[in-house]
């Protein structure tokens, strides 16, 4: 059972990038310098996306709770764990269209399920930074010191790419920082969860 969930953490991050990347490069309008992932969840496909955000979700605190089972409570676990509850609230609170996407859908004012979008993100972006360092002070103690660099060094990059799409205003380079920002934090994830599926 414990490998079971940890294998869920595994597969998290193919399944959200893959899927994204490829509705992207092929809904209509969509621009990869330009739009977050988060707007595919409009339009008449948005109900792919809104299915990632709540399969991912829910992937991801089952691998919390395998991790737990692996190596017992901690910060980490219940972190990863907020990670994925606001990848759920972030499928069920779809962002506003922005940037032009969907197409001939203007930009309005923010909406109440938009402003919960942003919200969940920002909890679920924090919590995911903390379990990086938290789980770096882990593998200092234990000796793994590239475990621990390298966790350390994806908190800081994820915190970067969410600080620079938070402040600048759809800079095409902000924008690229967040999207290289959270495909660093699925691999990271998914890195986490084969040492730990071999290690359990």
């Amino acid at each position: 059972m414990t490998r079971s969930l940890l294998g869920y953490g595994v597969i998290a991050g193919p399944v959200y990038v893959g899927v994204s990347l490829a509705e992207a490069l092929t809904r209509d309008g969509f621009d990869l310098t330009r739009h977050a992932w988060s707007l595919l969840a409009n339009g008449d496909l948005g109900w792919v996306h809104i299915a990632v955000f709540v399969l991912t979700g829910a992937m991801t605190v089952a691998f919390a709770v395998g991790l737990r089972r692996a190596h017992g409570r901690g910060w980490a676990p219940r972190l990863l764990a907020v990670y994925g509850l606001s990848l759920l609230a972030a499928g069920v609170f779809r962002a506003d269209p922005a940037g032009g996407f969907p197409r001939g859908v203007p930009a309005g004012q923010a909406s109440w399920h938009g402003v919960a979008h942003l919200v969940s993100g920002g909890v679920g972006f924090a919590c995911l930074v903390a379990a990086c360092f938290v789980l770096a002070r882990r593998f200092a103690r234990s000796g793994r010191a590239a475990w621990a660099w390298s966790s350390r060094a994806i908190g800081v990059l994820f915190a970067a790419g969410f600080l620079a799409v938070a402040s600048g205003a759809g800079a095409v380079w902000a924008n690229l920082a967040f999207t290289g920002a959270v495909v660093l934090g699925w691999a990271w994830i998914s890195a986490l969860a084969v040492h730990a599926y071999r290690n359990a």
